[in-house]
């Protein structure tokens, strides 16, 4: 098998037997993912509103695990580290779907989170320039402690937070739109293979 028919089998898997109620249950876990993808989207990343959201908080216990995982790298990985480890879950959430399970609709609900994810990031980032966000302190990033800050500051770029943060905003957001299509896509293969209830898919 080459290579390109391996990727194509890993993500566009579709099992020879799909259950028909566990098809529906996928279309309208999609449904609501797509409807939550635009509320997400259309949130004020300057303002950091999706800190109001509910994936903020584990995305955020994902975030400070990932200053402590990467603490014997440096200061300046362990600053990043944060960032790394709310990317990283998702991510590992991707792989683990399709290389052990085999199961690239689960993949691309782990990419979707992937995109929040970075959807999150985005306001963190813009704040960079001007602190305006409360961090878990009670203070905002001019009392010290914001990651960006420091590493915008490190590589010259702290002029540029904002248009990073916009930028980082927009790739999150086409993050959203391609899982979900993925999905959707994923979905339409699986109702050309629907038979009824079966124990289980293969």
């Amino acid at each position: 098998m080459s290579e390109q028919s391996g990727w194509g089998e890993l993500l566009w898997r579709v099992p020879q037997r799909v259950d028909n109620f566990a098809f529906w249950l996928r279309a309208a876990l999609i449904t609501a993912l797509a409807w939550w993808s635009v509320l997400l989207v259309r949130m004020d990343y300057r303002s950091g509103e999706i800190g109001q959201s509910f994936l903020h908080r584990p995305l955020l216990v994902f975030h400070e695990a990932g200053h402590v995982v990467f603490m014997p790298f440096g200061e300046w990985i362990t600053m990043l580290g944060g960032t790394l480890g709310q990317l990283l879950v998702p991510m590992i959430i991707v792989v683990a779907f399709l290389v052990k399970n085999r199961d690239p609709f689960g993949a691309s609900v782990g990419a979707w989170l992937l995109g929040v994810s970075v959807l999150d990031i985005a306001p963190y980032m813009y704040d960079a320039l001007e602190p305006q966000l409360m961090l878990l302190s009670g203070r905002t990033g001019e009392d010290g402690g914001h990651d960006w800050i420091y590493l915008f500051d490190s590589l010259g770029w702290l002029p540029r937070a904002q248009f990073v943060g916009a930028i980082t905003h927009k790739l999150g957001a086409l993050l959203l739109m391609l899982s979900m299509a993925w999905a959707i896509l994923l979905l339409r293969l699986q109702y050309r293979q629907r038979a009824g209830d079966v124990l289980h898919e293969d």
